[in-house]
């Protein structure tokens, strides 16, 4: 079972452990520090346009979430790489629009939660402390002991230590499973967990998208949609990609109260590497269809400078919100580069 512990006179740690493991005061408003960009871990270039990512004191950011990879603290203990993650849920207002602010549960403050990255074969350790008003846990998909397994109850002002190796590589999510598991999930309790194959892929510009909805009258049934937290942002905002740059989407649908949607790009096809659970594309396709936590690794280049639309290829979800664009840049001296694996 995760080591659950109460914060108060009873807690099993003490402060000064707690401060350590980074759980009591700034440790977890901290945890930006730990944030480790992709450049810091590799040696091969890819061009990337600067993005500009407006400043915000909301949860939800969908353009510094889009290349923002959380890699922990990492360690070595008895010889073995542990990532140590810190999550902290909450809670915040967002709004949708103009008129319509909606109650979440985050994750260290934003929703989706940070997009946990490890590679397989290393020693994952999230430590989860609970400051929601309510219950909650996290559940990770991949292969872990069933005392890992995250759907225990951890209640408020309480936290709890997850702990496994990172397997199989692919792109995995985690969530909260206490009931009613669709709700808690719909509030905001999500995140992606991308565990990197031993042999690293190709070089890319890497991105994250995921489509997610929101029912603000809780009739069981979204009103909004949107890609990375917040209706209608990337067309309003459209990601800039250099042309013929190859581009890597990890793409999650976590969209509950629909049992299906689809992702279409526009003007261009995709190669689709199922669940990211191999190295070698499935098929290649201009749409998917994707069930609820159903995630895969989309891969491809534009050729010609332009604008492209993306989104689901069901008109109220995209008309509500899922829909967003990427803005093709020629390629020229002026761009940046970073470092990826």
């Amino acid at each position: 079972m995760p080591n659950n512990f109460v914060l108060g006179k009873e807690q099993l740690f003490s402060r000064r452990q707690l401060l350590k493991l980074g759980i009591c005061g700034a440790g977890f408003a901290g945890t930006a520090a730990f944030w480790h960009n992709l450049n810091a871990q590799s040696k091969s270039i890819v061009k990337v346009p600067p993005l500009e990512i407006a400043a915000t004191n909301q949860a939800v950011n969908p353009m510094q979430m889009l290349r923002n990879f959380d890699y922990g603290v990492v360690k070595q203990e008895k010889g073995r790489t542990v990532r140590e993650f810190q999550l902290t849920a909450g809670t915040s207002v967002i709004q949708l629009n103009s008129a319509v602010s909606y109650n979440v549960w985050d994750l260290n403050g934003r929703i989706p939660g940070p997009t946990l990255r490890a590679k397989q074969g290393e020693r994952v350790r999230i430590l989860f402390l609970n400051k929601a008003g309510h219950s909650h846990s996290l559940h990770f998909h991949g292969v872990h002991p069933a005392e890992m397994d995250g759907i225990r109850p951890v209640s408020n002002g309480s936290a709890a230590i997850y702990e496994f190796d990172a397997e199989p590589y692919g792109v995995h999510l985690y969530h909260c499973h206490i009931e009613p598991v669709t709700r808690h999930i719909a509030k905001g309790l999500y995140g992606m967990f991308i565990i990197d194959p031993p042999t690293p892929r190709p070089p890319a510009d890497e991105m994250v998208l995921v489509m997610a909805g929101y029912d603000v009258n809780d009739d069981s049934h979204n009103e909004y949609y949107a890609f990375n937290g917040l209706p209608h942002h990337f067309m309003d905002n459209p990601i800039p990609i250099y042309q013929n740059q190859l581009i890597r989407l990890y793409v999650l649908n976590i969209i509950e109260y629909d049992p299906a949607v689809t992702f279409h790009l526009h003007a261009n096809f995709f190669d689709v590497y199922r669940t990211g659970m191999t190295m070698t594309p499935a098929e290649k396709t201009d749409v998917i269809t994707m069930g609820v936590a159903e995630r895969h690794i989309l891969e491809f280049a534009f050729r010609y400078p332009g604008k492209y639309m993306f989104h689901p290829h069901q008109d109220a979800i995209a008309e509500n919100g899922c829909m967003g664009q990427f803005e093709v840049i020629a390629d020229n001296s002026s761009q940046t580069s970073r470092q990826t694996s």
